[in-house]
C-alpha cells in the first residue's frame, strides 16, 4: 500500500507532462521546450522544423 502513493504521484506527473506536450503540439508550437515560446531561432531548435 505504501508503494501505491508514490506510483500514483509519478503517474499523475507523467500524464500532466504528456497532456502539456499534446496541447502544445496541437496549437502548432514546433519547439515546446524553447524559451522563446514560438522558436524564432533559438540555438537548440535551429533546423528542426
Amino acid at each position: 500500500m505504501e508503494n501505491l502513493i508514490p506510483l500514483a504521484v509519478i503517474l499523475v506527473l507523467v500524464a500532466a507532462a504528456g497532456g502539456y506536450l499534446w496541447r502544445a503540439k496541437k496549437r502548432g508550437n514546433h519547439c515546446v521546450g524553447c524559451p522563446g515560446g514560438g522558436c524564432g531561432g533559438c540555438s537548440g531548435c535551429k533546423g528542426k522544423h
